[in-house]
């Protein structure tokens, strides 16, 4: 059981669904990180955007291993796939 609040797939309705589609179409999978941020659109809005410069641009101040680093702590708290 995850200790962050987390909303799956097949939990999402409303705009939540509509988000997790979208999600989904533009990276092909929904990521780690936006699981936990869809409870809380407001907070996703902002956490995403962040997310986005830091691990997505073609200029990223994270090294490969660095950006890997952070994928492998959010999949541990959301109780994801090893």
């Amino acid at each position: 059981m995850a200790r962050i609040k987390t909303v799956s797939e097949d939990e999402a309705r409303g705009i939540r669904r509509a988000l997790v589609w979208y999600t989904k179409r533009q990276y092909g999978y929904l990521p780690g990180i936006f699981k936990i941020l869809l409870p809380d659109i407001g907070l996703a809005r902002h956490v995403g955007a962040i997310y986005n410069h830091l691990q997505l641009r073609l200029g990223s101040p994270l090294s490969r291993l660095q950006r890997e680093m952070v994928a492998v702590v959010v999949n541990g708290h959301i109780s994801g796939a090893p």
